[in-house]
């Protein structure tokens, strides 16, 4: 068998070689070890040692004790933080999440027995070369995900694990191991343990992966039964939902597809419908959930947003981009620069998403509604070209004019600004000085 090689930067290779020369085993491991093996950039170097944590501090000059009860101190060089983890055994988890104690060892291989998966169970030193005792360079060549020994005491340790799963399946594009798959459909409630945050991070890689389409794993696992919900019922969406191939999931799932791997985007391809299979009719905020699912769904992806901690400028523009998905745009340039006026920045990105919605339609209308698209992002891009205004702030003319013209300052001047402007949304040429002033005054009560 070939020798495997990793190219291992120079700051880590300073540590390991510090550590063996103060007597220690040291290994680059995890993710890092993974990575470089696909030929990626890893995102960071962990390495792991068989010297305890106080025989770090002491190779080490500069160091933070950032989790030393749990053997982790993160060593500080020029060239950036690396953490150096003891070789431990975790002892039993009473929270899903974190081991009540841990015992150190002096034992890689039972270091590598606690981790996640096999991929992610591998060691390597420039010297000693690749430790794999569970094969993971078998699984990584072979595109499996696969739990380190018994599923369900990876998964009892921590639950979090199960999304990961799905997640590193999604980056990765690789399967998941039967015995493995078997595994999250059981642990799956065990996730009402976990924080949201977590969930929340785990979730936004996933749905950011080149392969989005793997959401439906968390679906078939009964993961989204605890997380969301009301993807359920979009799985066995059709009557509310003719215009969608197969059911209103399935056309999610292409939408994701077909839109670029934004957060925000991805959010608003899986959320933009989430509103439609609720019984047609009115719900409880009053809206018809079929006329008027883009309101209610950009109502309930608000709640949602927030539940899973998301910050307030992805949730208003996630919230705003479903509200607009299925706006009637009017086909002229008047028309085009008021959506853009209502829309703002997010105009682009909410092209993107309606055309990946209709391209994942499959109704005799679906062309008709693609042209005009194309259409309205010529009108778009020829108003961009010009420089048109399209809000107040590249108005002509501002409050402070307004006050020099001897107009009050107060809501009064706000709507004749408002007016001003939705005169210039109208005609682009009227957005003069001039003009402006001498409308103002008309307009002046």
């Amino acid at each position: 068998m070939e020798e495997i090689r990793i190219d291992i930067p120079e700051p880590v290779s300073y540590i390991l070689k510090k550590l063996n020369a103060a007597g220690h085993e040291a290994y680059a491991v995890g993710g890092c070890v993974r990575d470089a093996l696909l030929g990626r950039e890893p995102n960071d170097w962990d390495i792991t040692t068989s010297a305890l944590p106080a025989q770090v501090k002491e190779v080490f000059r500069r160091t933070i004790d950032t989790g030393i009860k749990h053997g982790t101190v993160t060593v500080l060089l020029r060239e950036g933080q690396f953490e150096v983890t003891t070789y431990r055994i975790d002892g039993v988890y009473e929270d899903s999440r974190h081991p009540k104690e841990v015992t150190f060892t002096a034992s890689l291989e039972e270091d590598l027995r606690r981790r996640d998966f096999t991929i992610n169970a591998m060691a390597y030193h420039p010297s000693l070369g690749l430790a794999d005792p569970y094969g993971g360079l078998e699984d990584l060549a072979a595109g499996v995900i696969r739990a380190v020994g018994d599923p369900a005491a990876r998964f009892d340790e921590d639950a979090l694990r199960i999304m990961r799963a799905v997640r590193f399946s999604a980056q990765l594009g690789f399967a998941i191991d039967p015995e493995t798959y078997l595994a999250l459909r059981d642990f799956a409630p065990r996730l009402r343990l976990i924080s949201r945050e977590r969930i929340r991070d785990e979730l936004l890689k996933l749905i950011t992966s080149p392969y989005p389409e793997t959401f439906e794993v968390l679906y078939d696992t009964g993961i989204t039964g605890v997380i969301l919900p009301e993807f359920d019922e979009l799985m066995v969406c059709t009557q509310n939902c003719p215009s969608h191939k197969y059911n209103a999931g399935q056309h999610t799932l292409a939408v994701m597809q077909g839109v670029p791997p934004t957060v925000r985007l991805r959010l608003a391809a899986l959320l933009h419908d989430i509103a439609k299979p609720v019984t047609k009719g009115k719900n409880a905020e009053g809206y018809d959930t079929f006329i008027d699912h883009h309101i209610a769904g950009a109502a309930f992806a608000e709640k949602w947003l927030r539940d899973m901690r998301l910050d307030n400028a992805t949730i208003s523009e996630v919230s705003t981009l479903i509200r607009y998905h299925d706006f009637l745009f009017p086909k002229d340039e008047a028309g085009v620069r008021r959506a853009m006026n209502l829309i703002g920045e997010l105009f682009d990105d909410l092209m993107l998403l309606m055309r990946a919605d209709n391209a994942a339609k499959s109704d005799s209308t679906r062309d008709r509604r693609i042209r005009t698209i194309e259409k309205i992002e010529e009108l778009h891009r020829t108003i961009t070209e010009r420089g048109d205004c399209v809000d107040i702030k590249h108005l002509a003319i501002t409050g402070g004019d307004l006050i020099s013209a001897g107009i009050k300052p107060g809501p009064g001047m706000g709507k004749i600004l408002g007016a001003l402007l939705d005169e210039v949304l109208e005609d682009p040429s009227r957005n003069e000085r001039g003009y402006l002033l001498r409308r103002a005054s008309e307009l002046d009560p």
